[in-house]
């Protein structure tokens, strides 16, 4: 097992990768940027290394700084967590190229599932039913092939994920601005602009499936997550098991991601996604070849940690566990805080976060990746934390979630969370008959005419004031990208403290 693991990556995922480091005591080695000197990610490493300015493609986007880093930290290893070069091939290479091993996929692997092209022709190759789609030169050919399969359509960036490059387009007229709109995007998140088409299908649901492999052509499943609570293809709240998927389906589904994963000798930790039409058919649409933002759901019900997993097959070369030692018990929800103001058109926001409270509850989780006084910069994702709540029933599951966001406190940034805590209380959600439209088309319109109440200005005022008297004032507003860290905004306030503010 590997001595010093270096984590290319920041914020909650960095955090959470570290806890199973130092549960097995490998030394977690962070990297930060100049935005995020003394964030939570950095307080949390053996050691922590600089490795540039804020602007991502200079540092957590820079493979040679990364590089250097692992060296002059004397690593074993090195966990991409997700986003930035976590699907990378480029990376994956230059790890192995300097004597490392890379926690995750072959590069090959990466480059032959990372092009959803190529991994559509992959599953059809291996008997795996795919979403009708085409690819074209141009935007003429693309029309034309648009034209074949039926409009509406999306236009979609090959490689990448998290909805980035994608468009959903009605008829010819509008398909040109999208695929260059889409390919514009592309070439600026994953540095490659091509792109292609698919069929929508209306009013389906979103289902994937955790998978593990050696690398040597045996994989096993860790069952399904449903992930269709999703605002511009961009998931909200996911759970596991899907309330839409029956034994019946499961076992098609996971077979035919097992299937696919032993095709392409997969290794490390994987998901494979699919689209669940309502006829009950299903296809699939891509593979994400790294550790999901929705991980923890599948650890909550099979008992499994999913990152000592990718370590043991990084470090081995075979599998940890067999199918049958996998085993799902309860149910489990997951809901991502972002900073960002879903009253305004969910704008990412930055500031520092004055105050912050996390629930401490049985049968509770949290990744967390901000504490009291910590910035949250403009220049990355502005995910701050994921709540998870597990439960013997569904129902129970829900609940505790619903429970757990009521205490949830962000001050100084606004969050999501008045989004989130009407949303896993939404009638559709408790049935579980939720699509990955239902929330623009239904939810939206009456959560935005409500989002509109005015502010509770005393609490603001309050966080304010603190903010001033701890001597932060505007100036700490103005450097949210600086990592400043600035005093409990309640402790500040003292006797002038409100009781029941929090």
């Amino acid at each position: 097992m590997f001595r010093r693991v270096l984590i290319a990556n920041r914020g909650e995922i960095a955090c959470r990768i570290a806890a199973t480091l130092r549960e097995m005591n490998i030394a977690p080695i962070m990297v930060c940027s100049e935005a995020d000197r003394g964030a939570r990610h950095a307080r949390l490493g053996a050691e922590t290394l600089e490795i540039g300015p804020a602007e991502p493609r200079a540092s957590y986007l820079n493979i040679d700084a990364l590089i250097d880093a692992a060296r002059r930290a004397r690593a074993d290893a090195v966990h991409p967590g997700y986003g930035f070069l976590a699907e990378n091939a480029a990376f994956a290479e230059a790890v192995e190229a300097a004597g490392l091993t890379f926690i995750g996929p072959a590069p090959e692997q990466i480059r032959a599932m990372g092009d959803k092209r190529a991994a559509r022709a992959l599953a059809e190759k291996a008997r795996v039913p795919v979403v009708p789609g085409a690819e074209g030169a141009d935007a003429s050919a693309l029309a034309k092939a648009a034209a074949r399969i039926g409009y509406p359509v999306m236009v979609k960036a090959a490689l990448g994920g998290g909805g980035k490059g994608m468009r959903v387009v009605a008829d010819e007229a509008a398909l040109r601005e999208a695929v260059e709109s889409a390919t514009r995007l592309a070439e600026s998140a994953f540095g490659d602009g091509a792109v292609y088409l698919e069929k929508r299908l209306e009013r389906a649901r979103h289902i994937e499936v955790q998978v593990l492999g050696d690398g040597r052509g045996k994989a096993v499943h860790l069952f399904e997550r449903e992930c269709s609570l999703q605002r511009r293809h961009q998931k909200v709240i996911e759970e596991c098991p899907s309330p839409a998927v029956d034994e019946a389906l499961r076992q098609r589904l996971t077979f035919a991601a097992v299937s696919l994963a032993e095709a392409v000798r997969y290794r490390g930790a994987g998901t494979l996604e699919f689209l669940l039409a309502e006829d009950g058919a299903f296809y699939f649409l891509e593979m994400n070849t790294r550790l999901q933002v929705e991980h923890p759901v599948t650890e909550f019900v099979t008992g499994l940690d999913l990152v000592r997993l990718q370590l043991e097959v990084a470090a081995n070369g075979a599998l940890p566990i067999a199918q049958s030692d996998v085993r799902r018990q309860g149910y489990a929800v997951e809901a991502r805080v972002y900073a960002e103001d879903a009253a305004h058109g969910f704008l990412p926001q930055a500031g520092v976060a004055s105050r912050v409270r996390w629930p401490r509850a049985p049968f509770v989780r949290v990744d967390a990746g901000i504490e009291s006084g910590d910035a949250v910069p403009v220049h990355y994702d502005p995910i701050l934390a994921k709540v998870v709540a597990y439960g013997e029933t569904r129902e129970r599951a829900l609940v505790r979630l619903g429970a757990a966001l009521d205490e949830c406190l962000v001050h100084g940034v606004v969050s999501n969370l008045p989004f989130l805590k009407a949303l896993v209380r939404a009638r559709a959600v408790a049935e579980g008959t939720m699509d990955t439209e239902w929330i623009e088309r239904a939810f939206l319109p009456d959560f935005s005419a409500l989002a509109g109440a005015p502010a509770p200005d005393l609490a603001l005022a309050a966080v304010a004031l603190a903010e001033h008297l701890g001597g932060s004032g505007a100036s700490a507003t103005a450097n949210a990208g600086a990592a400043t860290r600035v005093p409990d905004a309640f402790q500040a306030l003292g006797r002038w403290r409100q009781p029941g503010l929090e």
